[in-house]
């Protein structure tokens, strides 16, 4: 049942995450989930520990969303810089 909630995070992290960068055009729903998903494991292992912020895994909270957002922004960041 985790594996669904994290999906189902991802996307709408990955979305709004697409939507903050403008990659939404170029990116669909299975790209939006990797994302987010992959945002999540950044923010887990650089964002959070820097913020003091648990990471989505400890519980699903506005503040460990945030943080996930920001590892998705960043790495779509990381993404485009490389594409250039």
């Amino acid at each position: 049942m985790n594996i669904l909630i994290y999906l189902i995070a991802g996307a709408i992290v990955g979305y709004v995450a697409s939507r903050i960068m403008k990659t939404n055009s170029s990116q669909g729903l299975l790209l939006d989930i990797v994302v987010g998903v992959v945002g999540a494991f950044l923010a887990g292992y650089f964002i959070s520990p820097l913020l003091g912020i648990g990471t989505i895994n400890d519980a699903i909270t506005i503040p460990t969303m945030l943080v996930t957002l920001l590892g998705s922004i960043v790495l779509l960041w990381i993404i485009k810089q490389i594409r250039r």
